[in-house]
């Protein structure tokens, strides 16, 4: 695991920068319920490590978590979420919300994922999300 990527946000405090995938399929999304906090059901995502590019961040945490690759990828958001906060303390983070077209086949990383499934929206609608992920999925008209 490498060191975040750190910056300062708009209002002055510490702010590290975070990636995310959005991975849909026959109109479910691939989610995982997180193994650390933020606790919820969550996209594929992390922060982007010191000297790596938002791109490399978000193949290797697609790779990591799901053990699948990215064959293609669209930026569809981003933005600085000030309330936002992880388990290294860090209360802001700038994301960058990634659309991605995977190959391979789903292995659950024990150490990020109690599960690893796909799920339709209705399903989505019922489970608890990371709150992060309820925001971007809200913000895009999904849920």
């Amino acid at each position: 695991m490498g060191i975040p990527r750190v910056g300062t946000a708009n209002d002055g405090r510490e702010m590290h920068y975070s990636v995310g995938a959005l991975i849909e399929r026959k109109g479910k999304v691939l989610l995982i319920d997180r193994v650390k906090p933020p606790y919820g059901f969550a996209g594929l995502a992390g922060h982007v490590d010191g000297g790596e590019t938002d791109v490399e961040a978000l193949l290797r945490e697609v790779g990591e978590e799901s053990g699948l690759t990215v064959s293609a990828y669209k930026l569809v958001a981003e933005e600085e979420v000030p309330w936002n906060w992880c388990s290294k303390g860090v209360q802001v983070h700038y994301w960058k919300l990634f659309a991605c077209t995977v190959s391979g086949r789903v292995k659950r990383d024990a150490h990020e994922a109690k599960r690893i499934e796909w799920f339709s929206y209705a399903q989505i609608r019922k489970l608890q999300l990371e709150p992060v992920w309820e925001y971007w999925l809200k913000k895009m008209g999904k849920l």
